[in-house]
């Protein structure tokens, strides 16, 4: 026995799961193979015809439809728990993104409507109103392709609308990741003099001291016990790296929290020669703790007795760090009348860039260069941070113009 025919107000045949509703509108219901229902609606029949058309090809294609409400937020929350095998601080560092730059622009929108122009207006208003770096998007795009792939990998999406998407904001922008920053010899040296002659910054001098002539990086360095300086036979053995990170406390808001990590890379585990200089630095370090009766009291993960503490003997962190080197630049800038001879802008890291830089310049074998930076690939080490200054360039071809002319006598 045939189903009884259903017409609209307008005397239009509705097919099977078609219906208009007492407000005019129109629904389409349908169950899907899981026994799932399922609605979409429509001001217009037409207009609903063309949802049921692209419903009934994904069918055919094998794409479900999401569960009602399948925003990104909520994806998200999928990702955090099926996410293993990463470290605690980049697990962080993801749920701190997606809260801070994610969350609060899209977060709220259904993955099915996010399309790829939807996610490029998006990268665009991080761009150019929040003025955040190219790199810091790039950040966020890691953590939103890998949840949308989440939708794909269900058959929810047929595509990821993320796809590529990063490489051509980058062609857009004309960015190029070119070489690591490194301060000239001249601005290194003027950084450190700065703080060795002025008494209100003398106690950081043993700091950025070791940074720049160590290559550590910033949790290498604040991370380091006095277990790990071994004066005897000049070696400093990086074991391990303390990482800090912001995180969501339910009953105290955003709180910060410290850990100690393995090192980057295989290869991070390794043990740096040290300079005399570096050795006296260190022991200028004491010295000042002692005096002061500074003495570490935090205890990360079993991890005790730091070095580079602050005045209530606690570790010091990335930002601490960036905030002094700012102060001092901006301080010696404001005194520097010669424009020529300013400090530039810099981070913590730079200093990291910086003594790869000094190693090439003085005429250190590559893979030494490579073993005290803690790199898995050579290729890293020349083509990202080997960055040698223009001074060091007219250096070297005025070596060989020398030589050359005294072949040619």
């Amino acid at each position: 026995m045939s189903s009884k025919k259903r017409y609209d107000k307008n005397r239009r045949l509705l097919t099977v799961g078609e219906c208009q509703l007492k407000n005019g509108r129109y629904v389409y219901r349908w169950t899907d193979a899981f026994g799932l229902r399922h609605a979409v609606y429509a001001k217009d029949l037409d207009m609903l015809r063309i949802r049921k058309q692209k419903i009934q090809l994904n069918k055919l294609e094998g794409i479900r439809e999401p569960p009602a409400g399948l925003t990104v937020e909520r994806l998200f929350e999928i990702w955090k728990g099926l996410k293993r095998g990463i470290k605690e601080s980049t697990y962080s560092g993801y749920v701190y993104t997606f809260d801070s730059l994610i969350r609060p622009y899209i977060g709220k929108k259904l993955v099915v409507h996010l399309k790829r122009t939807t996610i490029l207006a998006y990268y665009l208003k991080l761009l150019d109103e929040r003025k955040l770096s190219i790199g810091t998007v790039e950040n966020v795009h890691t953590i939103l392709h890998q949840i949308l792939q989440y939708a794909v990998d269900d058959d929810y999406l047929r595509k990821n609308p993320s796809d590529s998407l990063i490489k051509e904001l980058k062609a857009s922008y004309h960015y190029k990741s070119g070489k690591r920053e490194s301060l000239s010899l001249k601005h290194e040296v003027t950084f450190l003099k700065y703080l060795m002659d002025y008494s209100r910054y003398q106690h950081w001098y043993p700091t950025f001291f070791i940074m720049a002539n160590t290559g550590m990086r910033v949790g290498e360095l604040t991370g380091l016990r006095w277990c790990d300086v071994d004066f005897e036979n000049g070696f400093i053995d990086i074991n391990h790296t303390l990482v800090y990170f912001n995180y969501k406390d339910n009953d105290n808001g955003t709180a910060c929290h410290y850990a100690i990590n393995t090192p980057k890379t295989e290869n991070g585990v390794r043990k740096i020669v040290m300079t005399q200089a570096v050795k006296d630095a260190f022991k200028m370090q004491r010295d000042y703790l002692e005096l002061l009766d500074i003495k570490s009291i935090d205890n990360i993960d079993g991890y005790n007795d730091f070095i580079f503490l602050n005045s209530k003997g606690h570790v010091c962190n990335q930002n601490i760090l960036n905030a002094n080197i700012h102060r001092v630049v901006n301080e010696y800038n404001s005194m520097c009348t010669n424009e020529d001879e300013k400090l530039p802008h810099f981070s913590c890291h730079v200093l990291r860039h910086t003594y790869a830089t000094r190693l090439i310049e003085s005429g250190a074998n590559i893979k030494f260069v490579q073993y005290q930076m803690g790199h898995s690939e050579i290729q890293t080490t020349m083509d990202i941070y080997v960055s040698v200054t223009d001074e060091f360039k007219q250096k070297e071809i005025s070596s060989f113009e020398e030589y050359m002319k005294k072949a040619l006598e």
